[in-house]
């Protein structure tokens, strides 16, 4: 029996599409048939097949109000809205070292950005009558990492609040909309960081995903998750074959989070 996840010929927008998890769902979605645009500020290194690359940032107003408008001139309008922009670039050293421009590139990138893009494209959905929206979210959420993430952590939750609080608006009007919350992945960034902390520790590699590990106080599974991994479980998300599922958030930690 073929598992067909029924996405061919579906419009498809993915933010941060060209590094790490938002490359990994790109291809994942265009492998699929999907019709896919990804925007990002930078290009991508492997072109992928037919997908549209507009270069954007997205952290600004006028940024996601280009992108919008690139997917209403080229399609219309969208069946799936994916989220995966994001990330933290604030100092070490706590709350004291988070000024107000932390504070609020930090909420530009990990929650108005989507909250542009789905003001600018959702209503286009609800006139349809159908669509997903997928908000990548982040274990941070429930474990922050106090030394320097707090702001992008209580960005990261306000996302996933608004994620929920959107679906309950628009599941009655046939759009459905979750958020996924992923936990260490080891993208190009996460082993860079790995490779940052075993040279200041004077060990390898893999001593310092040891202690990437041992900061998120352990991942059951011995492993970070693949960025396909988790292109993986969003493909399914937005897929017909999911289609009653819209309200929650999925986790893909390996069992970091310690509770239900």
């Amino acid at each position: 029996m073929s598992f067909d996840l029924q996405l061919h010929g579906l419009r498809a927008l993915v933010t941060g599409g060209t590094k790490g998890i938002g490359a990994a769902v790109v291809q994942r979605l265009h492998d699929a048939g999907a019709q896919v645009m990804t925007a990002a500020r930078s290009a991508p290194a492997h072109p992928v097949g037919t997908v549209v690359y507009v270069p954007a940032d997205l952290t600004s107003a006028s940024g996601a109000a280009a992108v919008a408008q690139a997917a209403l001139d080229r399609w219309g309008g969208l069946d799936i809205l994916v989220h995966v922009l994001g990330g933290s670039s604030a100092p070490a050293g706590g709350f004291e070292a988070l000024d107000d421009a932390a504070w609020a590139n930090a909420l530009n990138h990990n929650l108005l950005a989507a909250v542009r893009l789905d003001r600018a494209l959702l209503p286009s959905m609800r006139r349809q009558g159908s669509g997903v929206v997928v908000h990548v979210s982040s274990i941070q959420r429930l474990l922050p990492l106090p030394e320097s993430t707090t702001a992008y952590a209580a960005a990261k939750a306000a996302l996933s609040t608004y994620s929920k609080a959107l679906s309950k608006e628009l599941a009655p009007q046939g759009v459905r909309v979750l958020s996924v919350a992923p936990g260490w992945v080891e993208t190009e960034a996460s082993v860079a960081l790995a490779e940052r902390l075993a040279a200041q520790a004077g060990t390898d590699i893999e001593g310092g995903r040891r202690l990437i590990m041992q900061s998120l106080g352990g991942i059951p599974l011995g492993r970070p998750a693949t960025p396909l991994e988790v292109a993986d479980l969003i493909a399914f998300l937005v897929s017909p074959r999911a289609g009653s599922l819209t309200g929650a958030e999925y986790r893909i930690d390996g069992g970091t989070v310690p509770t239900v």
